[in-house]
């Protein structure tokens, strides 16, 4: 049964959407000024700040603030042109990337952000292929045209080349670096005059403009080298390229490609239009039995993609943030909690600006909800009005570092396992334990380096642990499956070891002994990710 025509209008007019990029592409300067343009704050920050600098409102956690790098993903809500848009920031460092492919799991598109220097970075590429394998139609925006870079063209083809992707440029360049004095939008004809030298990012001119008609005008704001390699690409670009393909952008085989600076402030509100007429609304989501659930359904359907502890340190929170994928959302509503078998309610709800939150009565399909959470949730549940839904696994993946911790003060070492557990469960880094041993001597595991330093950091900024990190020589992990089924021993003599989910697993030191552990158990399957069911 479908909801009412009130709810299915509230519903068609969600976009979620996720930001995507390399570190240092200016990621979080783009998002910051999206919600200047969206109306929620009245003043942008300053990514990499000075003391006294104003610190970005997407960086809301300690060390994401001294580093001026995104660590964990933000949910950012705010309303433009009519539309509800839920905003993913995603950690583009590579050591947080399952994060970011969580995010990815709940949002409808992306925004895919390049450096106009770089060009196509390492992360971008698999962040680029994450987005293929889950049909995810992409935006590019090309940043830092107040830098000097890459002529258009040669971008381009580069992207073209490099992530087989066919581009649409949607607008284009007038110069680049210092020569950089605007776009030239081809879907209203009109070019966007840009002075670097006036303080106020909002004064700019706008001029009609048809290539090949109105050239001489570039010659009034551009030098004659700059103003005729303009006409050259315009005229090049405006015979070879046919009228903006919707359905292939939905499709994922086409990208529109926008140009500006965000740092300037230049080209977001034309990139943030775009988006808000083309993006795609909620769409219908397959479950686990192979049903499709229609974002307009009466019965309200969600899942946890996310779970974060200690946004409001003075009250020791826990926040589940549910991507809903059907229906209305009431705050005080019961739920059936899929993997507990249980009747919740869901008594607390908010929505988000990075850590400010403010309480909603209500929420429709498209929109991500924080639930106040005692330790029900875990990431993949699913919840639903009436009746059992389970949405597509979200899976785990495979540590490459791991090591032991010590807390200084053995009377705070109870402690330091809770804190631990609460980390686990938001999914900044794994437990393994020795049964022999039991849980209460964890081992830890973390992709990459800059996980371990942002656990030690949290350990004492939010639970005041001063902790001593002992690396191990493990540097592979695998979950070994027959037929699907965890199996409890191996030939070969290798210890099993046990994850936080109680799903067998194997720590190995290196490559070669995985290659052997194989050679002894030719059915096995020895798995680099391990779902999580609920």
């Amino acid at each position: 049964m479908l909801a009412t025509p009130v709810v299915q209008k509230e519903i068609q007019r969600r976009r979620t959407f996720a930001i995507i990029s390399h570190p240092d592409a200016g990621k979080t300067t783009l998002t910051e000024k999206l919600l200047y343009h969206g109306g929620v704050i009245h003043e942008t920050g300053e990514v990499k700040g000075k003391q006294g600098s104003k610190a970005v409102t997407s960086d809301w956690m300690e060390l994401e603030r001294q580093k001026g790098i995104s660590i964990t993903s933000s949910v950012m809500t705010f309303d433009y042109n009519q539309l509800r848009v839920n905003l993913l920031d995603t950690p583009g460092h590579k050591d947080f990337s399952e994060d970011t492919y969580r995010v990815l799991m709940a949002v409808e598109s992306a925004c895919m952000l390049i450096d106009v220097a770089k060009g196509v970075e390492e992360r971008t590429k698999k962040l680029y292929e994450v987005c293929r394998l889950r049909h995810i139609p992409i935006f590019t925006f090309v940043n830092k045209l107040d830098r000097e870079g890459k002529d258009p063209l040669t971008l381009i083809d580069e992207v073209e080349k490099t992530l087989n992707m066919q581009c649409y440029p949607v607008t284009w360049p007038l110069g680049i670096g210092q020569r950089f004095r605007g776009i030239y939008n081809r879907l209203t004809k009109e070019i966007w005059i840009y002075d670097q030298r006036r303080e106020e990012v909002e004064d700019y001119k706008v001029i009609p403009f048809e290539p090949g008609k109105d050239d001489a005008i570039l010659y009034d704001y551009l030098d004659k080298e700059s103003a005729d390699q303009v006409i050259g690409e315009l005229e090049l670009i405006e015979g070879a390229l046919p009228p903006f393909d919707v359905q292939a952008f939905l499709n994922g085989e086409i990208s529109p490609v926008t140009f500006g600076s965000a740092k300037q402030n230049f080209g977001v509100d034309t990139f943030l239009n775009f988006f808000t007429q083309y993006a795609p609304g909620p769409q219908p989501r397959k479950t686990k039995d192979e049903k499709t659930i229609d974002p307009c359904d009466a019965n309200f359907t969600g899942f946890v993609f996310k779970i974060q502890a200690n946004m409001d340190r003075r009250h020791r929170d826990r926040i589940a943030f549910i991507r809903i994928c059907s229906g209305k959302f009431d705050r005080g509503m019961k739920v059936q909690h899929s993997r507990l078998e249980r009747e919740l309610r869901l008594s607390y709800a908010s929505q988000f600006i990075a850590a400010d939150k403010a309480t909603i009565e209500d929420a429709y399909a498209g929109d991500i909800v924080g639930v106040g959470d005692t330790g029900n949730f875990a990431i993949g549940d699913c919840v639903s009005a009436t009746g059992k839904v389970r949405f597509e696994d979200i899976p785990k993946f495979a540590p490459e570092l791991f090591g032991k911790l010590s807390v200084r003060d053995a009377l705070k070492r109870q402690k330091m396992l809770e804190a631990l557990k609460h980390l686990s469960e938001e999914g900044a880094i794994q437990l393994f334990y020795d049964p022999a041993f039991g849980p209460q001597d964890p081992i830890v595991g973390a992709v990459g380096e800059l996980q371990f330093e942002v656990l030690i950091h949290r350990l004492q900024d939010e639970y005041n642990l001063e902790v001593k990190l002992t690396r191990l020589s493990f540097s592979v992990a695998r979950w070994p499956r027959l037929e699907g089924k965890a199996l409890d021993q191996l030939n070969g003599g290798f210890t099993i070891y046990r994850d936080m989910i109680d799903q067998p697993v194997i720590l190995l030191n290196q490559e070669w002994d995985l290659n052997w552990a194989q050679r002894e158990n030719p059915k096995v399957e020895f798995a680099t990710s391990i779902s999580r069911a609920r």
